[in-house]
């Protein structure tokens, strides 16, 4: 109850910020989110994994993806703008980043992965429960969907020529992320030129 509930909360929280950014931008960073709660089978693999008994105690110290959540941003910059303002936030505490943007993994995986604490009031006091947040751009979020189905088709044992034409799309993602925020950062700087030349015709008028 308490993950979800802190899960609603953070919800609240994204949803202020995409609002404020549009009103600000002119467009919203976030294109969407997907929030989820770990299975308590989930909970007990990965306890066992970790090499912890399954208690109450292990699960909040231990395990800090419980409650999940995804953003899906249009462009890389945008995803570091986000990150950038969490951590100046009184009401969002950012515990651990794992950066896999800069530093892919070997299979090609992109994402930003963030542990914040939110704060739930509660009757007995406040208490900062722990979110993952995982921030990707729309071709990234692609690959991973894609790459999660084709696992799942092969249970796992994915044939090498396919894990190296995963890799290859990863790249082709990526190269699409650069290539898209080029165009981006060109039509908004001849925009600034329109206007800086409206300008300019209104003072010689």
């Amino acid at each position: 109850m308490l993950y979800q509930l802190a899960l609603e909360e953070l919800q609240n929280k994204i949803k202020l910020i995409k609002t404020e950014l549009k009103l600000q931008d002119g467009y919203s960073p976030i294109e969407h989110i997907k929030v989820r709660i770990k299975e308590p089978k989930s909970i007990m693999n990965k306890l066992e994994r970790k090499g912890f008994d399954f208690t109450l105690d292990n699960i909040l110290t231990h395990i800090h993806d419980i409650a999940g959540m995804r953003i899906v941003c249009a462009f890389v910059r945008d995803i570091y703008r986000l990150l950038d303002h969490f951590s100046h936030r009184d009401d969002i505490r950012v515990i651990e980043i794992k950066d896999y943007i800069a530093n892919p993994k070997p299979n090609g995986y992109q994402s930003l992965h963030v542990i914040v604490a939110v704060p739930l009031i509660l009757f007995e006091g406040t208490r900062w429960m722990k979110v993952e947040i995982q921030m990707r751009t729309l071709a990234m979020d692609f690959w991973a969907s894609m790459e999660h189905i084709i696992y799942y088709k092969y249970d796992k044992q994915v044939p090498n020529h396919v894990v190296g034409e995963l890799k290859e799309a990863a790249e082709a993602a990526d190269k699409l992320d650069h290539q898209m925020l080029r165009l981006r950062e060109e039509i908004l700087a001849q925009s600034g030129d329109y206007v800086a030349e409206d300008l300019e015709k209104i003072q010689e008028n």
